[in-house]
């Protein structure tokens, strides 16, 4: 038995309520458990209780043993003078917390339920409920992904209002931030951060309709341009990111920052760069477009990109590959993955600062409408019977894995509850 189990036993009331009574043998009716309280302080507050005749109501303390009570410090704290209640699993010291009423759990609580704990917990498998969560209602579960979905976006959406408030409340340099890193993807989504943050939004604009000189702008804020080529496209490159860094006085970020090793070549920073530049040649004035789209189809055509012909046969400066040329178009999984990532949740977090609730309905629809994404979490999930069908699905199930799964919270979770009160 642990701390954290017992306060979860109490809270969910997984304990034999018959019989139940004091250490001085009055009898106890629990009315309401009390609220958890992960502040200072008892650890239940709002308690109701019946000792014998008499009702009582506020805050309740548990402990493993009650020797905790001397342990803890809080015959000194006055934060715990008045409580109804001392709920202990072992009394192994009469009267440690002086006159208040002291109720011993230890031969009330289902030997499952802790059994099923030390079983989640002990489990080498990754999911800890594996085999077990398919008996869970999936109504539960549904309304779990639910809540496991916003609290994701909640968590997203932190960093981003903080992005937000330092661009001045531009939320166009918050989609062009947020899109850059996209374009890195997991791999490189810090350095494309980065590469963004150092190139202000106007100055590509200001040369939006010459594509060699956006081009030359990232190239060269990447910090790729500092070599010596022999192809004429990248020397191209190298003489308008010279001009152009002396008249705005921009400054790289370091080139090693950039990964290469382990990817497919199409997935390469240089190629991506390249296409996140005909994105901004394209479509400059995005964020008012893509804050009215609510179907992947509408967007879609916003993402429909290609890098210049000479990425046809190159994934990296000059190293012409032998193969036949193929455009480096942004393909459709990526751009499913640019409306899970950054198009939903940027809605999202604009519809709630314009406190619009029919907008905060429209992103979350547009998840709705996505396709389950794949990758090896969501195999994992799907291999042990809980396949998600959109990516709405799929993003609260991620959330699910690495929030919780991984941690071991199963006394968090709703179906670890399920699955631990199941007889």
């Amino acid at each position: 038995m642990n701390e954290a189990l017992f306060q979860f036993i109490w809270q969910y009331n997984l304990y034999n309520p018959l019989g139940l009574h004091t250490a001085d043998g009055e009898a106890v009716t629990i009315m309401h458990s009390g609220k958890l309280n992960r502040d200072s302080g008892p650890d239940f507050t709002d308690g109701r209780i019946k000792i014998g005749t008499t009702t009582l109501a506020g805050n309740i303390e548990l402990h493993i043993k009650s020797s905790d009570w001397l342990k803890h410090g809080h015959q000194h704290d006055a934060a715990y003078k008045n409580l109804i209640l001392h709920v202990v699993y072992e009394n192994d010291v009469a009267d440690a917390a002086g006159n208040i009423p002291v109720l011993v759990l230890k031969d009330h609580i289902p030997l499952h339920v802790i059994a099923k704990y030390k079983d989640l917990m002990s489990t080498p498998q990754k999911l800890p409920c594996a085999g077990q969560h398919e008996a869970v209602r999936s109504i539960t579960k549904e309304g779990w992904l639910s809540r496991l979905l916003a609290e994701r976006w909640e968590q997203k959406l932190g960093d981003w209002n903080v992005l937000l408030e330092n661009s001045a409340e531009d939320w166009r340099n918050l989609l062009y931030w947020r899109m850059a890193a996209n374009f890195g993807f997991k791999t490189n989504a810090v350095p494309f951060l980065m590469l963004a943050q150092s190139l202000p939004l106007n100055i590509p604009t200001k040369h939006k309709e010459n594509l060699m000189q956006v081009e030359a702008l990232f190239f060269g804020q990447a910090g790729m341009l500092e070599d010596d080529f022999r192809d004429d496209y990248p020397r191209e490159l190298q003489r308008e990111y010279d001009y152009l860094r002396k008249k705005y006085k921009l400054k790289p970020i370091q080139n090693h920052l950039w990964k290469f090793l382990r990817m497919r070549p199409a997935n390469f920073p240089t190629i991506r760069i390249a296409q996140f530049a005909a994105l901004v040649h394209k479509s400059i004035h995005m964020f008012s477009q893509i804050i009215e789209m609510h179907s992947v189809k509408e967007i879609e055509p916003l993402l429909e990109v290609t890098a210049s012909s000479y990425w046809d046969n190159h994934y990296q400066f000059d190293a012409e590959v032998q193969e036949k040329a193929i455009p480096k178009s942004l393909g459709a999984t990526s751009v499913l993955n640019i409306v899970i990532n950054t198009i939903a949740p940027i809605q999202f977090l604009y519809a709630s600062r314009q406190d619009t609730n029919t907008l905060q309905e429209q992103a979350l629809q547009l998840l709705e409408a996505v396709p389950a994404e794949k990758n090896n979490i969501t195999r994992i999930w799907e291999e042990n019977g809980w396949q998600a069908t959109t990516a709405a699905q799929s993003q609260a199930l991620l959330q699910l894995y690495n929030n919780y799964c991984s941690a071991r919270r199963c006394l968090e979770c709703t179906v670890g509850l399920n699955v631990i009160k199941a007889n």
